[in-house]
Parts: structure tokens; sequence; C-alpha cells
């Protein structure tokens, strides 16, 4: 079995940006982010999801599972980077720095 790493981890981010002008849309809304939070998705920012996913295939599941909720109006947009890209991103409260998100646990604190 291939060893677990920072370039074999992976996460998957999906952005969206649906129509919630009316109430059927915002129920079209809501439940595709309740289909995200239901797959291990977690809220980076309203519109954006993520989750850590422990190899390529496990990405892929989540990936295909995210797609067979896409709603049929808006736009949504995912990406998997590795866990590595994904450590290099830095985060900003305002304009001061804020420390670097690593795992799950601490997008809670947002």
């Amino acid at each position: 079995m291939e060893r677990l790493n920072e370039y074999r981890i992976m996460w998957v981010l999906v952005f969206f940006d649906l129509p919630t002008e009316t109430a059927a849309e915002r129920k079209i809304s809501a439940r595709f982010r309740k289909e995200l939070l239901q797959d291990g998705f977690t809220m980076f920012q309203f519109s954006i999801y993520l989750r850590h996913c422990a190899s390529r295939e496990n990405a892929e599941v989540h990936i295909r599972r995210a797609k067979e909720s896409l709603p049929s109006k808006g736009h949504v947009g995912i990406l998997s980077i590795t866990d590595k890209q994904f450590g290099m991103m830095e985060i900003f409260f305002g304009k001061k720095e804020a420390e670097k998100v690593m795992v799950p646990q601490q997008l809670e604190l947002f």
C-alpha cells in the first residue's frame, strides 16, 4: 500500500453561486449545501465547502457525489488539491494574518 503523505492526501473544494431569489431557489440551494455537509464537507465560507480525503481515489468518490447533487441552475466549481498545496494557503481576518488551516477540526473555529 502506498504510504500516505502530503502529496497523496487530497482536499476537495466546492465553490458555488446559486440563485436564491425565490423560495424554491433557496430550498434548492439549502438542499445542495445540506448534501455537501452530509457527505463530510465543512463550510469554509458560505459558498465554499471543503473536505479532507485520504487519497485521490477517495477524493474522486466525493467529487462524484457532489456532481450527483448539482442543482440545475447556478454555477458550481469543484477543485481538488494536495494536502501540500492546501497547507500553503494563507488565511487573513481583516488585515491580520491567521494561522494556516491544516485539519478540518480547526475549521470549526471560523
